[in-house]
């Protein structure tokens, strides 16, 4: 029997198994998939998700990958300029993007290195429960057709945002919003060291340095026009870039990009309950926003070292499990609603006048912009960054 079993292995589920051993339990850590493999993704990890990989002794490995730092962030909209970066959490002020399949590679070694059992290849197809509803193991199928069943006292969902093993709890789904936006990406080489973000109405266009001098270059429509913009997909991420970041488009218009081009209209928006009895979800599993804000990776590991603070020592105390899961599923809710409200005004794509008028009074002084860049990353609150005092200068500026 194992006191943890995690489902899923990418960057949610390793660092919640590698936190629960290095916590001195026993953990199963199991996925369908075989490593190293890549997944969608913006790749972002803002300057809270770098801090707690520090904290893990594991963020040398991901800059060893050749992986830049991003400590320069530029935003274009209109006629505005803000250029900057986060003000610094723990002493580390860079952000990073590391390609995911070595990223997860280097969490799942992590987790194997501290103790975890890491099975690939291995799917679940059921969650086991007690008479009274409590989870108490899974079932598993490996990939030569073999069932084994496995008991623990906690079993842990990380198998993201189509998460079967939500269904198999029957976690309900608290909180909804229909999907706002439908991204295409893909790489282009020696584009950019920046991390930048260009908006206009109805178009957002992002450029994120990686590993092999690789720029990931993605481009934001309204859902609303996914049926359409799928349709001829490279023509219209294309056009996106052009109109949006003209310099940018520039650039690119007479080269071959790297990889083909990548995208999606799935982009759910909600909250599930997030603990329940013998059981956890961590990642998208059990929270999912529009990737336009890149939090997904940054939010992952916050909620794996929320969920082993709120367990502790407790998780072989069936008492002390039930009320840390209880606290957990509070805190999730508490750390990550304001940033998934925040986003989705970000995925509206819509460019009000009175955020261009805040943002007008936020260029060309660096400490706002360096705020600003603080408040997109969750290392600030958005009423930290709404002062009075800016609410102050931005009348003076109208005026």
């Amino acid at each position: 029997m194992y006191d943890v079993i995690v489902v899923g292995a990418r960057c949610a589920g390793a660092s919640t198994a590698m936190l629960f051993a290095r916590a001195g339990y026993q953990v199963l850590m199991v996925d369908r998939a075989e490593f190293p493999r890549d997944t969608l993704s913006t790749l972002y990890i803002h300057q809270p998700g770098v801090a707690l990989l520090r904290r893990w002794g594991v963020l040398d490995k991901v800059i060893a990958t050749g992986c830049p730092p991003l400590d320069r962030a530029v935003y274009r909209i209109a006629d505005i300029h803000i250029e900057g970066c986060s003000i610094p959490v723990d002493g580390h002020r860079a952000a990073y993007a590391p390609r995911r399949y070595l990223l997860d590679e280097i969490l799942a070694d992590a987790a194997v290195a501290s103790g975890v059992e890491f099975r690939q290849g291995c799917t679940v197809t059921d969650v086991l429960s007690d008479d009274e509803g409590q989870a108490i193991g899974v079932r598993c199928r490996t990939s030569d057709g073999t069932t084994t069943e496995e008991h623990a006292r906690l079993v842990v969902g990380a198998d993201g945002m189509r998460s079967r093993f939500a269904t198999m709890v029957d976690s309900r789904i608290t909180t909804e919003h229909p999907a706002a936006t439908c991204a295409y990406y893909t790489y282009w080489e020696g584009v950019s060291d920046l991390f930048q973000l260009y908006e206009a109405p109805g178009r957002w266009v992002g450029t994120v340095p990686t590993n092999d001098n690789a720029t990931l270059i993605a481009a934001y429509f309204p859902q609303a026009e996914f049926d359409r913009v799928r349709k001829d997909a490279m023509g219209a991420y294309l056009e996106a870039v052009r109109s949006t970041a003209p310099e940018l488009y520039a650039k690119i218009e007479s080269r071959t990009p790297l990889e083909r081009l990548q995208g999606t209209g799935d982009q759910r928006n909600y909250f599930r309950e997030p603990a329940g009895l013998g059981w956890a979800l961590v990642g998208d599993a059990g929270h999912h926003k529009d990737s336009i804000t890149a939090r997904g990776i940054t939010d992952a590991f916050r909620q794996a070292q929320l969920l082993v603070d709120c367990i502790g020592t407790g998780l072989r105390d069936p008492e002390k499990l039930l009320d840390g899961l209880e606290e957990y599923a509070y805190q999730r809710d508490e750390i990550l609603v304001d940033a998934y409200h925040s986003t989705l005004s970000v995925a509206a794509l819509e460019v009000p006048e009175h955020r261009l008028s805040m943002l007008r009074t936020v260029a060309g002084d660096q400490e706002l912009m360096d705020r600003y860049f603080a408040t997109l990353a969750g290392v600030i609150g958005v009423e930290e960054f709404f002062t009075p005092d800016l609410h102050a200068r931005e009348e003076l500026t109208r005026q």
